[in-house]
């Protein structure tokens, strides 16, 4: 018997693990499906490709998406402790104010950006120092690039000489811009959130972490969560005095709840599943995706060549060099038409080949670049396939499902080849892998699109704050049970969604805490 049960283990579990053992009286599990995160390709921050397809690897994928003829896309996700943030580009980008405030606006009460903010900046130790913007002193390291790639370095100017203004701070003042990524790190080495988080916290009394659990269901008694069920050798169930808290994944959260009963009735009923509560579990699902340009740079080394002994010994005494690049180094925020309310369109710069999702192999040195839609409009589902917790669910993304998601990406296309034409990338460009033509139409631009399209891994919204859970991520109708992760966001963030799920986590924390002090007996 535990006062808290957390599932999952990934950026908002590990927070919540370690916020909710602070106190020496409650009792607190922290239950993983996947193993230790010890494998060397998860601390190399160059080396987290390599976890693409491994044991590591939920190794999800989507049903065939419509828009895109049929294809079905590969959706990795992180299987052990720090989940996905143990296999991320570690990029640290918050989302844009517009993002919050329009939660907040839309019923989520208390997650406007100013209510938030406080929570970002609590977590944030960065290098740069405090300031209104950033945090200091806390768990989680936020550190320029060591790397600094000279292909990034081409593609920031490039976008310069193509007229986009340089932003030095993506979570600064504003968001639009270019320029490079400050990325989660400390000392060259990838800081995930079992890093920052879990590893200062795991030695704890009250503690207790369970890895390689999977947990098939809630245990839902008379309205309330008492535990879950797991498949483990030592456990059959895990039970809690005060709450489960579900941190699983906008893919896991839903899986879970609804395999609990929880979730669309009429979906849940031709599974022969008992409902416990009819609640749109699994609907809205929201992710970005993006196209890469691959160019060929022979003459100018990619990091196709960077796992040397030499920038092994490198990286393992200086914590600099090649093997220090998130991939993901560069990139920046952009408008593609007029109206909008923020930037639509969001680019990455790789130094190295990236292509066929992440999965491509070549010989070649490249630089990678192009653009993703970052405030999608099209939404998607997840869906059981079978009553079964070992059987994958259905997942559609439905990317490029709106005409308005189709738009960006031409235009982000169009805007790549506009970058890729200045000086300073033409002096590296020696030739093309995959890039569409110059002089390609729209029509032309969309089937290039469409052909390789790939996700960015941010998966948000299954169990939404105002359709699911309420603003204190408490599930609708049951006691006992929340939600925290990124499933709960109303809608995605603009940029990449790791530091607002541990941002989510925090929040939840103090949210807990603040419900166990409202709810303990009074003191004569």
């Amino acid at each position: 018997m535990y006062d808290y049960v957390i599932v999952g283990a990934g950026s908002a579990g590990c927070v919540l693990a370690a916020r909710l053992s602070e106190d020496p009286e409650v009792r607190v599990c922290l239950v993983e499906a996947g193993g230790e995160d010890t494998d060397m390709e998860i601390h190399i921050p160059a080396g987290f490709g390599a976890l693409f397809k491994s044991r590591r690897d939920w190794d999800y994928s989507t049903e065939p998406e419509a828009a895109l003829g049929g294809r079905r896309m590969y959706l990795p996700r992180g299987k052990m402790l720090g989940g996905c943030s143990s296999m991320n580009a570690m990029i640290y980008i918050r989302g844009n104010r517009v993002d919050f405030d329009e939660w907040a606006a839309a019923g989520a009460a208390g997650w406007g950006y100013e209510d938030v903010l406080p929570y970002f900046l609590q977590s944030e130790d960065n290098e740069r120092g405090e300031s209104m913007h950033h945090g200091a002193g806390g768990e989680l390291s936020v550190m320029e690039s060591r790397s600094m790639h000279p292909l990034a370095t081409a593609f920031v100017e490039a976008a310069k000489q193509a007229g986009h203004e340089e932003n030095p701070d993506f979570n600064g003042a504003r968001q639009e811009g270019v320029g490079r990524y400050q990325v989660t790190q400390r000392d060259g080495m990838r800081e995930s959130a079992a890093a920052a988080f879990l590893r200062p916290a795991e030695d704890r009394p009250n503690l207790t972490i369970v890895t390689d659990a999977l947990v098939s269901d809630v245990i839902i008694e008379n309205g309330r969560a008492t535990g879950v069920r797991v498949d483990h050798p030592d456990h059959d169930q895990l039970l809690a005095e005060r709450e489960v808290i579900l941190s699983a994944g906008a893919y896991g959260s839903a899986q879970i709840l609804m395999l609990s009963g929880i979730g669309p009735a009429a979906q849940l009923e031709a599974l022969g599943l008992d409902v416990v509560a009819d609640l749109p579990v699994g609907q809205n699902l929201q992710d970005h995706c993006m196209v890469l340009l691959n160019y060929v740079t022979e003459g100018v080394e990619s990091l196709l060549t960077a796992m040397t002994d030499e920038n092994v010994e490198l990286l393992g005494a200086e914590g600099t060099g090649p093997l220090t690049s998130n991939i993901g180094e560069a990139g920046g925020f952009i408008r593609t038409r007029a109206g909008l309310d923020g930037p639509d369109c969001q680019f990455h710069c790789a130094p190295v080949a990236f292509f066929e999702e992440g999965l491509g192999l070549t010989d070649k040195h490249c630089v990678a670049f192009g653009p993703g839609v970052v405030k999608p409009t099209s939404r998607g589902e997840l869906t059981l396939r079978g009553p079964s917790p070992y059987v994958k669910p259905r997942i559609v993304h439905n990317f490029l499902g709106s005409p308005e998601d189709r738009a960006t990406i031409v235009a982000g296309l169009r805007a790549a080849l506009q970058i890729a034409e200045q000086p300073a990338l033409r002096a590296v460009i020696t030739g093309e892998l995959v890039v569409p033509a110059a002089d390609a139409s729209d029509e032309e631009l969309l089937e290039f699109a469409k052909d390789n399209l790939q996700t960015i891994y941010h998966p948000t919204s299954t169990c939404a704050i105002g359709a699911v859970v309420d603003p204190e991520l408490k599930l609708l109708g049951i006691e006992g049970l929340r939600v925290a992760d990124a499933s709960i966001m109303p809608t995605i963030v603009r940029g990449n969604t790791n530091a607002a799920c541990i941002m989510i986590g925090e929040k939840a924390a103090a949210m807990i805490k603040q419900d166990a002090l409202r709810e303990a007996p009074a003191v004569a």
